[in-house]
């Protein structure tokens, strides 16, 4: 199975869009063929940006709905421990998150929408990283 970290925007597009290749993502995590990699810094992000207001407007989302997400996502996550920081690597601290859950999760890949934000660092820890769109077409091979 194809373990991946999804960055936080590709969880909020996943929901925002269920017509987009990021909610085809996550639909990917039912049918079992994507493993999602979070350590627990990564989780407590999705969950802060899910329940922001605007987000649970934009998705039609309650925050009971919201947390109902959450928990079949970290029922099918793999979590990881982040024994290792290398900050700071990245402009915004919030994707040196995602980052380390990726390099100390030895994920198969980094998925995200903001590619340039993680291109040094993916060249720097050998790091796979790819759009949602990239990621689907190679699951649905």
């Amino acid at each position: 199975m194809f373990r991946a970290v999804l960055d936080t925007s590709v969880i909020v597009s996943s929901l925002r869009s269920r017509r987009g290749a990021s909610n085809r993502l996550v639909e990917s995590i039912a049918l079992e063929r994507l493993r999602p990699v979070v350590s627990t810094a990564l989780f407590l992000e999705y969950e802060e940006v899910l329940q922001r207001p605007e987000n649970r407007l934009a998705t039609g989302m309650s925050e009971a709905d919201v947390e109902g997400f959450l928990a079949a996502f970290a029922s099918a996550a793999e979590g990881i421990d982040v024994n290792f920081r290398w900050r700071p690597q990245l402009k915004d601290p919030k994707d040196e998150l995602v980052l380390e859950a990726a390099v100390n999760g030895r994920a198969d890949a980094l998925v995200t929408h903001n590619l340039r934000d993680f291109e040094a660092a993916a060249r720097l820890f050998r790091l796979r990283v790819m759009l949602p769109r990239e990621l689907l077409k190679e699951l649905e091979r």
